[in-house]
């Protein structure tokens, strides 16, 4: 039996060669993000000089020479709202779908997975047409009217008249928008757990639920928080759908104060007024400013979620708390 063996040298320096690779590969997430946010705040540093931290509080928002005043609060509140809705409502739907999906026949479960996978694919463009000319007259005269009506005089968030172009229209695209991508990666994940600790749970008399509930979930939690941290970064930078159907109020009347009101997110007001702002004024900077606050917002978002979930699975001295 013939064994081919390097020379010695010549491992020591693909061995060389692979960690320079690996380490190049590993730093060019962070030298990019470096890069990112160097460049932004460098090409907004006038609305920071001049507004400085009452560009993150105030709510004024004036592009008029002479009379420029930019705050960015309502759009920040604007952006956590609508992102916090679609994942209290797209959520549990997904984890639905995947629980679904993942113990289904073959039969149903491969046609439902590729559907779920092309509609991940979808445009948001696309999420945004349907939104405007089908779903808006659908959820007005169904949902927002009859919640108006109702409710209205003795809950806050439907106390406004209700138009269809709103906070709550945009939530619920968003929260559409997010399903396919959680379900995708959480059916994943709950496939993977072995039939082993499914079958043990059958034998000891569990149900359906049950089984979920002491079996998979325990050995998923990792990977399910992730998709849906995963879908909150869609929610959180999602721009056309959203503009379309925000309603793009600017200034104070931009506060989400309730659900039937129009707002704007950070990624809207950018869309809406990127080609008009002109750089000779303080107009482009506040916009190139409001970007570099998203990503810092996204940053932070991922962050904490990540030191939430670090937490939760710390495992003490053989014993992982579930």
């Amino acid at each position: 039996m013939l064994i081919n063996k390097k020379p010695a040298r010549s491992r020591i320096q693909t061995d060389k060669i692979f960690k320079i690779a690996a380490t190049v590969a590993g730093a060019y997430v962070l030298v990019v993000i470096v890069l990112m946010i160097s460049q932004l705040y460098s090409a907004s540093h006038l609305i920071w000089e001049r507004e400085g931290l009452s560009f993150i509080t105030g709510s004024d928002w004036n592009a008029v020479q002479g009379r420029e005043s930019f705050g960015a609060a309502p759009y920040i509140l604007g952006t956590l709202v609508t992102a916090g809705l679609a994942m209290t409502m797209g959520v549990p739907i997904s984890i639905g779908i995947a629980m679904f999906i993942s113990q289904a026949p073959k039969v149903i479960a491969s046609p439902l997975a590729i559907v779920i996978d092309l509609l991940a694919a979808v445009p948001s463009i696309i999420y945004g047409f349907w939104g405007l000319i089908v779903f808006r007259d659908f959820l007005l005269y169904n949902i927002e009217y009859p919640l108006h009506d109702t409710l209205g005089q003795n809950v806050w968030i439907f106390s406004s008249a209700p138009f269809g172009l709103d906070i709550f229209s945009a939530s619920i695209i968003l929260a559409i928008m997010i399903i396919p991508t959680i379900s995708a990666v959480s059916r994943e994940i709950m496939s993977a757990v072995p039939h082993m600790q499914k079958e043990a749970a059958y034998m000891l008399g569990a149900t359906k639920w049950e089984m979920f509930k002491l079996a998979i979930f325990p050995y998923a939690k990792t990977g399910l928080i992730g998709a849906a941290i995963l879908g909150l970064g869609r929610a959180v930078g999602e721009t056309m759908a959203v503009t379309m159907l925000i309603g793009n109020a600017t200034g104070p009347s931009a506060f989400p104060q309730t659900l039937f009101q129009p707002g704007q997110t950070m990624s809207s007001i950018i869309a809406n007024e990127f080609i008009e702002a002109s750089p000779a004024s303080l107009h482009l900077p506040a916009l190139i400013g409001i970007g570099f606050t998203l990503l810092l917002v996204a940053i932070a978002i991922n962050v904490v979620a990540h030191l939430l979930v670090s937490r939760m699975l710390k495992v003490k001295e053989g014993v992982i708390n579930t």
